[in-house]
């Protein structure tokens, strides 16, 4: 009696440690599908961050987040990115020294 439940016990393990792969695999990722050319309004923004090609996207991408919750995509390697990036970063650390209140710290978090 006691192989037979051996068996079930691993089968049942087995069963488990199959479907958490399936399911974790399957995490959607959201991308940008393209870039914008045109220039993004400092005033706008509150923060970004990077999307890389390969990592389950098709394109490389700077990603702003709006203050109103909105993602525009950028391209990488333009000059108005990166003094747009160095605007944020500006942004935050300034924000942080007033607590994050005013009004231009709207919607930006540490």
């Amino acid at each position: 009696m006691a192989p037979r439940g051996d068996g079930r016990l691993f089968l049942s393990i087995l069963f488990i440690a199959c479907y958490c792969t399936v399911t974790l695999a399957q995490v959607p990722v959201d991308c940008c599908l393209s870039v914008a050319k045109k220039p993004i309004g400092k005033g706008l923004v509150i923060n970004y961050h990077h999307q890389v090609q390969g990592q389950g996207c098709a394109i490389d991408a700077t990603i702003f987040l709006s203050r109103g919750g909105r993602a525009l995509c950028a391209p990488v390697n333009e000059k108005w990115v990166e003094g747009l990036k160095r605007h944020v970063d500006q942004l935050k650390k300034s924000c942080k020294k007033q607590n994050y209140t005013g009004k231009r710290c709207t919607g930006v978090k540490p």
